[in-house]
């Protein structure tokens, strides 16, 4: 994701002036990691309202364009703090204490394009063992590490859209790594 952080401005500007197509831009733009931001924070045990959510978090900006302040914040920090304020909503609503990590996802399975079947196998294995070690994350450290590998957000980014200081985010991504290396250490040498 390396759009212009003056561009997601002006269009977010355009939007408030009356512009539909600045808006679809911005949308299009960012869809895609909005919704699996939204997907892999919520887990398997809430995938079924990943697209109420998702809505949500747009109609949210849609409404709330005038107080995005690019002096303050990158418009992907400003998109993942209300979508993670979405899902922390639902997560109250729903009284979750305890999230339960899941065992595939093959929503998001791409299926390798190699002409080698066996080889498309191996991939697609792997990916749901990857998929279900970052959904075994705690809560905190899945929400840093989709947010840093998959939306591209910096550590301050991070660290706003979640608010906590840098070293807290830091420390999150960084036990998040950790037990992802630990988790997926056996996968390593067999398909490299």
């Amino acid at each position: 994701m390396e759009p212009d952080p003056e561009d997601d401005a002006e269009l977010l500007r355009a939007h408030l002036a009356g512009d539909p197509q600045a808006f679809a831009r911005l949308y299009d733009r960012y869809d895609r990691p909005c919704f699996q931001f939204i997907r892999r924070t919520l887990g398997p045990a809430h995938a079924d309202a990943a697209e109420d959510l998702h809505q949500d978090t747009w109609i949210a900006i849609s409404k709330n364009a005038a107080a995005f302040d690019p002096g303050k914040a990158r418009f992907p920090a400003w998109l993942f703090t209300i979508a993670r304020h979405r899902v922390w909503d639902h997560f109250r609503r729903q009284k979750v204490a305890v999230l339960n990590a899941g065992q595939d996802d093959a929503a998001l399975l791409v299926a390798d394009p190699g002409p080698d079947p066996l080889d498309q196998l191996q991939s697609r294995e792997l990916a749901e063992r990857l998929v279900a070690a970052v959904e075994a994350l705690p809560l905190e450290q899945r929400g840093a590490f989709v947010m840093f590998a998959q939306a591209g957000l910096s550590l301050d980014e991070i660290a706003q859209a979640t608010g906590v200081a840098v070293e807290t985010a830091k420390s999150r991504l960084r036990y998040a790594r950790a037990r992802l290396r630990q988790t997926l250490a056996g996968e390593r040498s067999a398909h490299v």
